[in-house]
């Protein structure tokens, strides 16, 4: 009896267990997440990991992290790598699936293969340049849904105005996640690196 009783409140201490996790709120990403994940227009863009043209393919098997940039960029886009370099060891952690970072030149006059291959080089492995002129180039970027300026034809030193979110593309080449520029007054707008490991570690897990 006493042990038909132990086991009965046993079964009790699980079915409360079990239901106080379901019910229990979970942890919530802060970044704009997509449920279901959304397909990316077919594309072609060189990559500085081939060093040839790619495409939709390239991001499948891997999580991506998206950004827009260029060389020549005085603040946005080496903070960012920097940032995105710190702690992509923390992110590869919540995940066995690689963790990639394409930097998305919006600057095809000014950045070549070679040079893309030069400067996200000095990232690591793991950072990848990808280029293409702005007639293929301007649709792959808005539809991840970011955005850049095109200089006038006879500029020669000049800024490019881009976006400074970060885009996440899941295993099966689909967007799953936007991280927005945190824009504060005298300073220069860039993702919360803290917010993303927490989202990611989330979203990934």
């Amino acid at each position: 009896m006493q042990k038909a009783l132990i086991v009965i409140a046993a079964i009790i201490a699980a079915a409360v267990g079990i239901a106080t996790y379901q019910f229990w709120p979970q942890p919530q990403p802060e970044a704009l997440v997509y449920n279901p994940p959304r397909a990316l227009a077919p594309f072609q863009i060189e990559s500085t990991a081939t060093q040839q043209t790619i495409d939709n393919d390239a991001l499948k098997g891997q999580w991506t992290l998206l950004f827009t940039g260029y060389t020549f960029c005085p603040d946005i886009c080496p903070t960012t790598l920097s940032d995105l370099q710190r702690i992509l060891p923390e992110l590869q952690q919540h995940t066995d699936q690689p963790v990639k970072v394409w930097l998305i030149s919006v600057d095809p006059k000014r950045d070549s293969l070679e040079r893309l291959t030069q400067y996200t080089g000095y990232f690591g492995d793991a950072f990848v340049g990808v280029r293409a002129e702005h007639p293929q180039l301007f649709p792959f970027v808005r539809d991840l849904g970011l955005m850049y300026s095109i200089p006038e034809e006879d500029e020669e030193n000049y800024l490019v105005n881009h976006s400074a979110a970060i885009i996440l593309v899941d295993p099966d080449g689909n967007r799953k996640a936007i991280f927005n520029a945190d824009h504060k007054p005298g300073e220069i707008p860039v993702v919360d690196m803290q917010q993303l490991k927490r989202d990611f570690a989330i979203i990934a897990d």
